[in-house]
């Protein structure tokens, strides 16, 4: 496989990214700015998320909401989301319609702050806080994408808060925060343009000079807070949550080599091997012969700076108790640091990694999305063509040596979610009106389900899904 690419700069620093394919008469529009939650202050957590919203709220010369009805009535789709190191946003549309994605786009990067109101400020930061009531507070389990981080990162460090942000922080925000946030981060020196599918490359450099080239570079930047955490924990840390839940559901973290290096790989890897599809080992063992659990998985985060992490997610069969879940769970993971891998067993990870990534590669918007990625990380969009042979050249033994020096008792956290045995009557009342409910009408956050890099979980909107 080998993706097209060609990589240039504006004169303000926009990196642009286009690839040809003109198999269908579609272009995908890909902008990722490079900040996330990893960015925010302490005290003004939720920012990132809460601009996810706020960039769909209107520019100068596009209303409230109507980037979406221009998009749509052109036959476009079209959404944004937010990670902890990175906020995107993109269309899909006829090839015909590229002119209408990237105007779009550059009038909201050059040409926002004059539309931004206090009464746009404080719809979306409601918005965002029903969402947390929903996707955190209200949710069973919900809370496990803010808690694991917090224990497997120190207080200071950039991934330890919450991606979505506090009730207090969000209540907080000023206008003028709103407003020195977009200045400082999303700016085109601080971004990456990709367009992907069928398109003109003479006209489509030209209409993105024309469109984007006079905005002006951003100021400098803060730096981030120092993101250097050991290899590993040092011991293993383990919490309970009594939880208005009705079975017990464990998450392992460890903390593994950071996306793009040698170690990812034979991080990823092991990851397949343990929980990815029905052949995996969780999934043999757990769920299908013991019986210990009704579903089980493992991912990494895929994070490019500090520590990445791996995952395992484990969900008790009915009648397991959450000691024998943890049991069964840490024996595997036990046999692994012990023993290691087979070659059968990364040929299979390997292969089916390939193919998901491979076959995500056809569609224009998602090809859109790995370029926009690695230009953003490393600045090099060509590494998408890499990612195969990266994990060819991963042996059984390289997966083996992770394993027994990353997957071990020292480095492990764990997080435990129980039945509570009383739960209060408030509390219950709530989950049970919120379950009773049907989903809360669409917003700007829940993007498409994502098949982005080898081994990646995919995730939607600004949460692992």
């Amino acid at each position: 496989m080998h993706i097209p690419v060609e990589s240039y700069h504006l004169p303000n620093g926009l990196h642009v990214v286009l690839s040809e394919d003109h198999t269908a008469p579609i272009v995908a529009v890909n902008l990722w700015y490079h900040v996330g939650s990893a960015n925010e202050r302490l005290d003004r957590t939720g920012f990132a998320h809460l601009f996810e919203h706020m960039l769909f709220q209107g520019s100068a010369n596009v209303e409230a909401n109507e980037h979406f009805e221009l998009v749509q009535r052109a036959g476009g789709t079209l959404n944004g989301s937010t990670w902890l190191d990175r906020t995107n946003y993109y269309e899909t549309l006829p090839s015909h319609q590229l002119a209408l994605a990237l105007w779009l786009e550059a009038d909201r990067m050059g040409r926002m702050l004059p539309a931004m109101t206090q009464h746009k400020l404080d719809t979306q930061r409601d918005v965002v806080k029903n969402e947390r009531r929903w996707s955190v507070d209200n949710q069973p389990y919900g809370s496990w994408w803010e808690r694991l981080p917090a224990l497997v990162f120190p207080e200071e460090h950039p991934f330890n808060h919450s991606l979505i942000g506090s009730m207090e922080h969000l209540s907080d925000a000023s206008l003028d925060d709103v407003a020195d946030f977009f200045r400082t981060y999303y700016t085109p020196d601080n971004a990456v343009l990709t367009v992907a599918g069928d398109f003109d490359r003479t006209e489509t450099v030209r209409l993105i000079t024309s469109y984007f080239g006079d905005i002006p570079r951003g100021a400098p930047r803060p730096p981030l807070r120092d993101m250097t955490v050991p290899p590993t924990l040092g011991n293993t840390r383990r919490e309970v949550i009594p939880d208005a839940v009705a079975l017990p559901r464990l998450f392992v973290a460890c903390r593994t080599p950071v996306f793009g290096t040698d170690g990812y790989y034979a991080a990823s890897l092991a990851g397949a091997v343990l929980g990815m599809r029905t052949g995996c080992r969780l999934e043999q063992s757990l769920v299908r012969r013991q019986r210990i659990a009704s579903q089980a998985s493992a991912f990494t985060y895929d994070l490019a700076k500090g520590s990445d992490l791996l995952v395992i997610d484990a969900t008790a069969h009915a009648g397991v108790s959450a000691e024998q879940l943890e049991a069964a769970v840490l024996a595997e993971l036990d046999a692994m640091v012990a023993h290691g891998v087979t070659e059968d067993e990364v040929t299979r990870a390997r292969a089916l990694i390939e193919t998901s990534f491979v076959m995500s590669m056809q569609s224009a918007a998602e090809r859109a999305d790995q370029l926009s990625r690695f230009a953003t990380y490393f600045g090099d969009p060509t590494l998408v063509n890499t990612q195969v042979a990266r994990y060819a050249a991963t042996t059984a033994a390289d997966v083996s040596r992770l394993a027994r020096e990353r997957l071990g008792a020292d480095n492990r956290v764990l997080l435990v979610y129980v039945p509570a045995e009383e739960p209060p009557a408030e509390a219950a009342a709530v989950l049970a009106a919120a379950m009773a409910c049907a989903r809360p009408r669409w917003s700007p956050c829940r993007g498409r389900r994502r098949a982005l890099a080898p081994g990646r979980r995919a995730r939607t909107g600004s949460r692992t899904s």
